[in-house]
């Protein structure tokens, strides 16, 4: 298992965790194992030995990935199939019984994969079309001189185009595992309640970067493409996940009475 993991995890540092998509990888990892390893006195308890069957099983699967994934550079592949690998090790050593119980971490830790490019293309691109035409709309009604194309805005002289990034799948990517973690911990007892603040996590991911990226298009107009572009780009991009990861607390505290009934109700 470590000749599996160790080169994996080099790649997920020296590649996707380095990108703004990948930030939380490193974060869901220890928090996932941390997930694990609070439950130990539980998992020792009720460990017994696993099915051998449902083991093999398992790594027939995941070991012909594993070598496709890091023979062809599927990062992608190779993370999931690793993290199979686990769980049937997991498995074999603990019991279905445990692992059935540890089904949480499990799901949270499979944040660690990287969405693959092919659908990151397919998704971001009418998020960046939706982004770019609620910004461009906005700054109009206001007086500002901005038009677009597609996902590149004018404003003056300026040419910008939205990217990735400022499409909102990446901060919504990584403020839905955080979500999951901090329901899990504090709401986790409420499975409604639970869903109904998970599910306000893309409509403030999506409202974030418009408005990281109305901030960006102001910049550029009044102080220039060279200052927009350079350090404030990325401090806009770190200002917008905590401003919404703060938001979704706050949003949470403002649910309390929804909560308390939701409560009242299932007791």
């Amino acid at each position: 298992m470590a000749a599996m993991a160790l080169p994996t995890l080099l790649a997920l540092a020296q590649g996707p965790w380095q990108e703004e998509s990948g930030v939380h990888g490193i974060i869901v990892l220890v928090t996932g194992l941390w997930l694990v390893w609070r439950r130990q006195d539980e998992i020792l308890a009720t460990r017994q030995e696993g099915n051998p069957l449902l083991t093999a099983a398992a790594f027939a699967v995941a070991i012909p990935l594993y070598v496709a994934g890091r023979a062809f550079e599927f990062i992608s592949v190779e993370a999931a199939a690793l993290l199979l690998a686990i769980v049937a090790v997991a498995h074999q050593y603990w019991g279905l019984k445990v692992t059935a119980m540890l089904w949480f971490p499990i799901v949270y830790l499979g944040f660690v994969v990287p969405i693959p490019g092919w659908f990151l293309d397919t998704i971001t691109l009418p998020l960046k079309e939706f982004v770019s035409e609620l910004v461009t709309g906005g700054l109009a009604a206001v007086g500002y001189p901005v038009g677009r194309m597609g996902v590149t805005l004018y404003i003056g002289s300026y040419q910008l185009l939205v990217e990735d990034a400022c499409s909102g799948l990446n901060s919504l990517i990584s403020l839905t595992a955080i979500g999951l973690f901090y329901v899990y911990l504090i709401r986790g007892s409420n499975p409604l309640y639970s869903l109904l603040l998970l599910a306000m996590v893309i409509p403030i991911a999506i409202a974030a970067n418009i408005v990281r990226v109305a901030a960006l298009v102001l910049i550029t107009y009044h102080l220039g493409n060279a200052m927009a572009q350079g350090y404030l780009h990325n401090f806009a991009g770190m200002v917008t996940f905590v401003s919404a990861l703060l938001f979704i607390f706050a949003l949470d505290w403002a649910l309390t009475p929804i909560r308390r009934s939701l409560e009242s109700k299932a007791a």
